[in-house]
């Protein structure tokens, strides 16, 4: 299998500290996005959205991370992506609230705002924007936090692909002025999570990058 992405995007990073920790071999094809390179023909192949991650497993192109996250944990059986029912629903719960809150109205745009606007000198960052996100984040992470003062991990107490989707904005939230400071339970399951070594193997080397 080959993935396709930018080394320090958390949703790159994620799919490749996953596979790391399943032991999956994953080639790994660096997507410069500061050079356009997500918008080439043949990206846009693999991808017509032009974002990275890409997974291609034979004639298998998958785009969109906790997909992709999904698809590795369920080609050998593992706790990381239960079996039944109930547990699998709840990995997708929060796998859909990553996407739809946490990742695009609280952490993605801290992180572009504060990091990768620098980083790519696109121009300072937009302080009506961030300011959304930070209100964004702030309500988020009080419900994370509740939850995780009674959970060790988001689903059963164990280990899932849920916590690295969740987790993964959070290794930028210093660079990206994410308010984390007053969730202590938050910063305790992410002490848990970013612990597991497959993270620092395969860490991007200019980690301040998103």
């Amino acid at each position: 299998m080959k993935l396709y992405g930018f080394p320090a995007s958390p949703n790159t990073w994620k799919v490749r500290a996953l596979a790391a920790y399943l032991k999956t071999p994953l080639e790994f094809e660096f997507v410069d996005l500061l050079q356009g390179a997500q918008q080439s023909p043949a990206f846009l192949a693999l991808n017509p959205t032009g974002r990275t991650p890409v997974l291609v497993d034979d004639d298998f192109k998958l785009w969109e991370s906790n997909a992709i996250l999904q698809y590795l944990a369920s080609k050998n059986a593992t706790p990381l992506y239960p079996s039944d029912a109930k547990s699998r629903a709840d990995v997708t719960r929060w796998l859909c609230w990553d996407l739809a809150h946490w990742g695009a109205q609280a952490c993605q745009p801290l992180i572009f705002e504060n990091l990768v606007k620098k980083f790519a000198n696109l121009g300072p960052a937009d302080q009506a924007a961030v300011a959304k996100a930070i209100e964004a984040f702030t309500k988020e992470a009080k419900m994370l936090d509740a939850h995780l003062a009674r959970h060790k991990y988001l689903v059963n107490d164990t280990l899932t692909v849920a916590d690295f989707a969740v987790a993964a904005p959070l290794f930028h939230a210093q660079g990206a002025g994410m308010p984390v400071g007053p969730y202590a339970n938050v910063g305790a399951w992410f002490g848990r999570v970013s612990a597991l070594p497959c993270w620092s193997e395969t860490a991007p080397q200019m980690a301040a990058a998103a």
